[in-house]
């Protein structure tokens, strides 16, 4: 067995500059050569974390025999095409989420990865994060009793990535913060509960600041955005009903005048005996004389939180990613209903 899982990384902006970071501290793999359109931002990558390689084409990096896998972190409308490209050359792939903009995509993407027995994940590192394992434990434990809903959140008040850039593009994104942020938290709730079964959808998603200019992050306009350069929403919600009978409730923004102070980001799921929630784990029971919360520790073990580290170790040692490619296709299908209900203004069935 290797001890280094030797990797490509495609596109270098703020995820791929994350990747090189974690694979510069990660003992399980290494860096061996970046590519990115911006031939100048490869370069400059590739002297900054000491990697030997760059290339302006991502093809090229691909037929580099060395290579045995990539992390892939482009825009969104190219995530299908890179990864699939990359499968055909034999490597393994870490996709930073979502798979693709369009479900039948994701479905190509799920059939080769199948066909080419290469590890395919997903970058949802929540999953990793040592809160969420705590969390898991204690439903696993069978703290909550018997699971009925969950709430999943990401509320910013101005955190709209740069208005313009791809994110705020709908033929280059697939949409806005449900894609950037609600993603993430959906995917914990539904790990968490262990329940990827979605019967129907129902949901709205709103753009009332993006395109008035406001509630970018870092920054203000002073004139609205055109109509062309941000056609995605800054806030969705959505209530997902379960084969099971269980439910789920979404919420993301991007921007919004929030006048709650406490968490940006977090997961609750309700049980008949108990409720968890995160970000931190907490879990609060009944006792016989009123309600009991509790913060159990999390001790962090090293690399535990690290998609780098779990994904090379999944690689070298021939084990199953704790991000199964069948649920990151059925998050998929549910991301695209959420979008074709908010649209027609009807509950979807998945």
């Amino acid at each position: 067995m290797a001890d280094k899982l030797r990797c490509g990384v495609i596109g270098v902006g703020a995820a791929g500059m994350d990747h090189l970071s974690r694979l510069a501290a990660t003992p399980r793999a290494t860096a061996v050569a970046i590519a990115d359109t911006h031939a100048r931002r490869a370069r400059e990558a590739s002297e900054r974390f000491h990697v030997p390689r760059s290339y302006s084409d991502y093809r090229e990096l691909l037929d580099q025999p060395d290579v045995e896998a990539v992390t892939v972190a482009v825009p969104n409308h190219l995530h299908a095409t890179v990864a699939l490209d990359a499968l055909k050359a034999g490597k393994h792939v870490l996709l930073e989420p979502p798979m693709a903009v369009r479900a039948r995509d994701a479905q190509r993407l799920a059939d080769s990865a199948r066909k080419s027995r290469r590890t395919v994940m997903l970058a949802q590192g929540l999953r990793l994060h040592r809160h969420t394992v705590l969390a898991r434990a204690l439903i696993d434990r069978g703290d909550l009793g018997e699971m009925y809903h969950a709430r999943a959140f990401w509320l910013r008040r101005a955190g709209i990535p740069k208005i313009g850039s791809w994110y705020t593009q709908k033929h280059l994104s697939g949409g806005g913060c449900l894609l950037d942020l609600g993603l993430h938290v959906l995917d914990l709730a539904l790990h968490l509960m262990k329940d990827f079964e979605v019967k129907s959808v129902s949901a709205v998603q709103h753009g009332k600041l993006g395109a008035r200019g406001v509630g970018e992050l870092d920054t203000a306009r002073a004139d609205p955005a055109p109509a062309r350069l941000f056609d995605v929403e800054d806030f969705g919600a959505a209530l997902i009903r379960m084969k099971s009978g269980r439910t789920v409730s979404l919420e993301a923004a991007w921007a919004g005048f929030l006048t709650d102070d406490g968490r940006e980001q977090g997961v609750e799921v309700l049980g008949t005996h108990g409720g968890v929630s995160l970000f931190p784990a907490r879990l609060l029971r009944g006792m016989m004389d009123g309600w009991e919360m509790l913060q159990p520790s999390a001790p962090r073990a090293p690399h535990a939180e690290d998609c780098i580290h779990h994904f090379a170790a999944c690689v070298l040692e021939g084990r199953k990613p704790i991000v199964p490619l069948d649920q990151s296709l059925r998050l998929q299908h549910i991301l695209e209903a959420i979008s074709t209900s908010a649209a027609s203004g009807k509950d979807v069935l998945v």
